[in-house]
């Protein structure tokens, strides 16, 4: 069953929504409108390439976060004192 992008014309929120077939369109859960535009999708590519700038992605994402964790921890460390 498709998953389909559409955005709301009314409040401009975008959301995705699965259709099935015999079913009535989809409304906006922002606003609960009914008119909408049906976006274009870009379909997903699983490649070596793709995958290697993925992982590029997620390591960069994950060493950003533990270097902010570990701040959180020290501050939170320098200011409580048991």
């Amino acid at each position: 069953m498709p998953i389909f992008e559409y955005a709301c014309k009314k409040c401009g929120q975008e959301f995705e929504a699965l259709v099935r077939p015999n079913q009535d369109a989809p409304s906006c859960p922002a606003c609960q409108s009914s008119e909408l535009d049906k976006l274009i999708s870009i379909p997903a590519v699983k490649s070596e390439s793709t995958h290697a700038l993925a992982l590029g992605a997620a390591k960069k994402r994950d060493q950003k976060a533990a270097t902010h964790n570990a701040r959180v921890q020290r501050e939170y460390e320098l200011h409580h004192n048991d």
